[in-house]
């Protein structure tokens, strides 16, 4: 039936008066006070999971400990997709802990998360001033870096070798000083698989002398491999978490994905999650929405790596 009253605008006031309401009773509510925080259990427990609430993130990430938990509890994967700022922001130890717990069970990272990992075991310092290096044309001209891992990949990339194993391998042989600090040293004691995806022209070791392209590029390649190796191995039940990459793992994991349910393996049923300080396009789409897309359950948490990371850590551990 056409409303006669909407066909011309006028300054008619529409009465309120006729307005149908219904009981409260009969309402479906999102949230109820079974949902909130309980300060008393806290204070009985001291146990942080009780401090919070089961609505929205504080419920989300309940879920993602349970998930990375029940996936160490089956023997299946949990892969983390790492950003170079999380090792900048010195939360390495946390993930080897993690590594030693069975709670990280593969770590991929980009070309300047291994130049970090690599630079804090050979140095304990990493991280240098851009802003002030770029104005006289030393940005990434240190020497040591770039000559160092060249090096490394001359020396140790052969076969199916990957860029992570090849470095972790340089490291421990070099026996470097701060090499406990080192996720592909680490990798490389635990038999984990640590992968890295580098872009030609994005980090400082590209435009050092000695940097071959060819030996980059191989290394590269045989990672994506064995980081879709390790996707395959995700269905039903395993976790992948991005944390800090905006693009290039994104990109990387998407793929991966793609490739393994090409050759037939089950990727679905997993759990993904996306955590950064900002939320991106491609991680809501790449790793929280179209791999898990009917097939599993996405979760995104925004917070700083420095507090983020602790905090899953001290859940994982001491829930």
């Amino acid at each position: 039936m056409t409303d006669n009253s909407c066909k011309i605008l006028t300054m008619k006031k529409i009465d309120f008066k006729k307005i149908k309401t219904y009981p409260i009773a009969e309402r479906k509510n999102k949230v109820s006070i079974k949902e909130f925080v309980n300060p008393q259990k806290w204070k009985d427990s001291k146990k942080i999971n009780d401090l919070f609430p089961g609505i929205l993130k504080g419920n989300d990430l309940r879920e993602i400990v349970k998930a990375m938990l029940e996936a160490r509890r089956l023997g299946k994967p949990v892969l983390w997709a790492i950003g170079a700022h999380v090792i900048k922001c010195g939360l390495s130890p946390l993930l080897i802990d993690l590594m030693k717990e069975g709670l990280v069970s593969g770590i991929a990272m980009n070309g300047a998360g291994a130049i970090h990992d690599y630079e804090i075991a050979m140095t304990g310092m990493t991280s240098e001033d851009v802003a002030e290096e770029i104005q006289e044309g030393r940005f990434g001209m240190v020497e040591e870096t770039g000559a160092n891992m060249a090096a490394g990949l001359a020396a140790h990339l052969e076969g199916e070798t990957g860029l992570g194993d090849a470095w972790g391998k340089d490291i421990l042989n070099r026996n470097y000083p701060r090499l406990d600090y080192s996720l592909m040293a680490e990798g490389i004691k635990n038999r984990i698989p640590v992968t890295v995806h580098p872009a030609i022209g994005t980090d400082i070791t590209h435009i050092h002398p000695d940097f071959d392209g060819a030996l980059l590029g191989k290394g590269a390649q045989n990672d994506f491999r064995i980081f879709t190796g390790s996707v395959a191995c995700l269905g039903d039940g395993g976790c992948y978490l991005n944390i800090g990459s905006a693009v290039v793992l994104p990109e990387v994991f998407l793929k991966a994905v793609s490739v393994a349910r090409n050759l037939g393996h089950g990727v679905e049923n997993f759990t993904s999650v996306n955590m950064d300080m900002i939320q991106h396009y491609r991680p809501r789409e790449n790793v929280i929405g179209r791999p898990t897309l009917n097939k599993g359950k996405g979760y995104s948490l925004t917070g700083h790596h420095e507090i983020m990371i602790p905090l899953l850590y001290h859940l994982l551990l001491g829930a």
